[in-house]
């Protein structure tokens, strides 16, 4: 494309080239509309995206793609999100996970992609919840009504309702939170019900070739339609008149005009644009949650070291915690992902043994060290977050992860702000969210994390859903 848009006008500009800007630009695309995405950074993708270092790829984000369903089942975000964007199931190569658990002290909860396998681990872990988890999952289509989702209820004292067990609510909540809560403590619990229908009674999947092969995917879909993207360089201001964006300035001096603007930047981000707000006018700013990821690159394949879970959700305390840490990073709680142990198609098996290490994490701490101490901080926190999962972990029996260990690497809060402009490094974006995607301009709108739908699924979705309501529908 032309290095120069200055001046050009446009049916919709979309920022941020992540999973739901590139949603919304096929959708719209596919219906003649002139796109363009502006991307702050030199790769798509966003949160779920991917880096190279010393010659492997690293994803970012992608534990596993959720929503997962067997082909053929109909009225899923899987299939309305392949529907919309015209996109063959098979060209996502998807495999689906051998099993999961969540981990507590003296207990354990055991899932794949049948649900009745984790309603029998409930019934014989809980026995005197089991009625009350059953009439909980019966209820479940009921809490689609668009309605709810404008009340802001605790899942706990939700979920009390129907669960006996302290133990077992917290169990639950533990893969719902960290999956997908941008608030501490607790969530609401219209999104812990699209959270526990997403990740229990829908599955995990994950595409042999990881995060790569789906960012292709999109990007020559929104190419062959025609859809435009500015790549490094993001938007510098919305000018707004009459309570609308007139102009979108971009970091290059260029200026371009809209019909609609959708924002994936998140909503005090993309404000801040504006000049409607700041960080220092976010007043739950600092219960933004931030997070850590260790990933171990092993010359071993993880199911021969007994490692055969796809995915451990773990606290090592009875009462599960879900708060900005005070620590650099907080070892009491996390996921532990292994993505070799999916059931890959045709005999795959990934090249090399993978685990990556999740946990909440300290932004303040991390974006306060000088240069040469980070590097120092992050290899002790590294040391800190793979000792404690080998607690989780079935025992080496004698082995050493270090002997085994072919490369490592890590993030934290400090890398997410760096790479995607979250304040805080918060991937779950804002506590409070956008769910029709509304700002207070007329043609100021919100996709992505603030809209409220997480995930690559999610993001996907509020991608297409936004489109569809904010420019297609309109």
């Amino acid at each position: 494309m032309d290095r120069s848009l200055d001046g050009k006008h446009f049916d919709a500009v979309i920022i941020g080239a992540g999973m739901s800007g590139l949603a919304a630009g096929i959708r719209l695309a596919h219906f003649g509309k002139e796109v363009l995405i502006v991307e702050k950074h030199n790769a798509p993708g966003g949160l779920n995206s991917f880096y190279s270092l010393n010659g492997r790829k690293f994803d970012v984000g992608l534990h596993a793609l959720t929503n997962y369903v067997p082909p053929g089942v109909k009225g899923t975000a899987l299939g309305k999100i392949l529907k919309q964007l015209r996109i063959r199931r098979e060209e996502l190569d998807l495999s689906e996970q051998v099993g999961s658990r969540i981990s507590f002290p003296g207990e354990s909860l055991f899932f794949d992609n049948d649900f009745s396998h984790f309603e029998t681990e409930v019934a014989r872990a809980f026995p005197k919840s089991i009625d009350g988890f059953r009439r909980f999952v019966a209820e479940l289509p009921t809490m689609n009504d668009p309605a709810l989702f404008k009340r802001m209820d605790s899942a706990r004292a939700a979920l009390a309702g129907y669960i006996a067990d302290d133990a077992l609510i917290e169990m639950i909540l533990c893969p719902c939170m960290y999956y997908g809560s941008a608030s501490p403590h607790d969530l609401d619990f219209c999104q812990f019900a699209i959270l526990f229908r997403s990740l229990f009674l829908e599955g995990f999947a994950r595409p042999y070739a990881g995060i790569r092969p789906i960012i292709r995917l999109l990007l020559d879909k929104y190419r062959a339609l025609g859809g435009k993207r500015k790549m490094k360089c993001g938007v510098s201001r919305l000018e707004v008149d009459g309570g609308r964006v007139r102009r979108i300035h971009l970091e290059n001096g260029d200026c371009v005009t809209a019909e609609t603007v959708l924002s994936s930047a998140g909503l005090v981000e993309t404000m801040r644009l504006v000049g409607k707000a700041g960080e220092q006018d976010d007043p739950r700013c600092h219960e933004r949650l931030g997070f850590a990821e260790t990933m171990t690159i092993l010359d071993a394949e993880p199911s021969d070291l007994g490692w055969k879970d796809t995915i451990i959700f773990f606290s090592t305390e009875e009462r599960f915690h879900y708060e900005p840490s005070r620590e650099p990073v907080d070892v009491r709680s996390g996921v532990i992902c292994i993505p070799n142990n999916y059931r890959y198609s045709d005999g795959k098996r990934l090249e090399e043994g993978w685990l990556r290490i999740t946990s909440l994490a300290n932004y303040d701490y991390w974006s306060s060290l000088e240069e040469a101490r980070y590097y120092e901080e992050k290899v002790q926190a590294y040391e800190a977050l793979t000792q404690n999962a080998l607690k989780i972990l079935p025992s080496l029996k004698g082995q050493s992860l270090d002997d085994l260990t072919k490369a490592t690497d890590m993030f934290t809060p400090r890398t997410v702000t760096q790479f995607t402009s979250h304040l805080r490094g918060a991937i779950y974006g804002s506590l409070e969210k956008a769910r029709e995607g509304r700002t207070e301009l007329q043609n100021l709108y919100l996709c992505g994390t603030d809209q409220g739908l997480l995930g690559i699924t999610g993001a996907l979705l509020s991608g297409v859903t936004m489109a569809n309501a904010h420019v297609l529908n309109k």
